[in-house]
């Protein structure tokens, strides 16, 4: 499968949450706009930024229609110590293997060690609108997804 780009629906999938629970992306698909990050790691620096920036721009997101979804390898356990750490309020799904990554055709960068950061924008017929890439630039992917996120409604 090529990669998700502007324009692609995105594919059907489930993850566990946070809280071990399987998440079943049909089940928001067609009733939310969706903003759906990819991250390299739990409790690092630059993803510590970005999701404790996607946390203080809930309302805004909120306002938007829109739900969050942070995606990362790390296991349901990690995501559960990240989000009870930094108080997230929102969906963080485990992604072992890399499997969705790989669906969505998300890059890793520094000589393919480092997972990718891509925050994609998807409206609510499940067409991916936007999306946004950049390893160092963590807090902007929240500007850039409320950015597009106000002129889709």
């Amino acid at each position: 499968m090529k990669n998700i780009a502007v324009g692609s629906k995105i594919p059907s999938f489930e993850l566990k949450d946070q809280n071990g629970h399987l998440f079943n992306i049909d089940s928001v698909l067609g009733k939310k706009n969706l903003v759906i990050y990819f991250y390299p790691k739990d409790d690092s620096p630059g993803c510590t930024k970005e999701a404790c920036s996607f946390r203080d721009q809930f309302y805004e997101f909120e306002k938007a229609d829109a739900l969050v979804i942070g995606i990362s390898s790390q296991s349901v356990e990690s995501h559960l110590n990240f989000a009870k750490k930094y108080n997230l309020n929102y969906t963080l799904l485990s992604d072992s293997g890399n499997k969705l990554r790989k669906l969505f055709g998300v890059p890793t960068n520094f000589l393919g060690l480092i997972p990718g950061r891509v925050t994609y924008i998807i409206d609510k017929e499940g067409k991916v609108v936007y999306f946004f890439n950049s390893q160092i630039m963590a807090k902007k992917h929240v500007e850039e997804a409320l950015h597009i996120l106000k002129e889709l409604n």
